[in-house]
């Protein structure tokens, strides 16, 4: 359900991540229903999605589950739909992510940009695995001139992003649970009418007889 039974190329689903085939709207609507299905109130389906997603443009690479599963226990989202979140940072998106907060926290903090320890493709990953092998003292520099910025910069795209993925998703799945408890209501009134249909006609072929 829900599948294409031939699958897209490689390059097809590179050009559908940053721009769906079916549109913007349609794919939110279809990530709303996949959302949906989970269990959950609408707010803590969509809340906890956006925490993942929100979480993505922070500079903390490897710890996007724990920081979005953190923040949805905090504010009582669900937990699995912040993992599900957190794929909105991704290698094809991480690049213009880093280079984005990387800037806004420069111009944030009145800095002026220069090419000793500016960031490059490269920095998080360089960053990540010193910190882990040697300690803090080999990643003091560059944290000071690009994890800090791109930290201070992460802050303001983490709310905008909240709110751009919370408010259309919680009015999604909201609507998808009162169809779907519409549908179930109906099919409840549909079977007991059937079932005292039946109920009638034996009773009325006892009595013929």
């Amino acid at each position: 359900m829900f599948q294409r039974r031939e699958k897209p190329g490689i390059l097809r689903r590179v050009v559908d991540f940053f721009w769906p085939s079916i549109g913007f709207g349609r794919s939110t609507r279809y990530l709303g229903y996949r959302l949906a299905r989970l269990p959950g109130t609408p707010y803590s389906l969509a809340g906890g999605f956006a925490f993942g997603a929100a979480v993505s443009f922070m500079p903390f690479v490897g710890f996007h589950f724990i920081l979005g599963g953190l923040l949805a226990w905090a504010f009582r989202a669900n937990i699995l739909a912040s993992a599900i979140g957190t794929a909105v940072g991704n290698p094809w998106t991480f690049p213009f992510i880093w280079t984005a907060t990387y800037h806004l926290g420069y111009w944030m903090l009145g800095l002026k940009e220069n090419d000793n320890g500016a960031f490059s493709a490269g920095t998080m990953e360089t960053f990540f695995h010193n910190l882990i092998e040697n300690g803090w003292q080999s990643v003091a520099d560059v944290f000071s001139t690009v994890i800090f910025p791109m930290l201070i910069g992460s802050l303001p795209i983490f709310l905008l992003v909240w709110v751009i993925f919370f408010y259309p998703l919680n009015i999604l799945i909201r609507r998808f649970h009162m169809k779907r408890a519409d549908a179930l209501l109906a099919a409840r009134y549909a079977n007991s009418a059937q079932a005292a249909s039946l109920d009638f006609e034996a009773f009325k072929n006892e009595d013929a007889e």
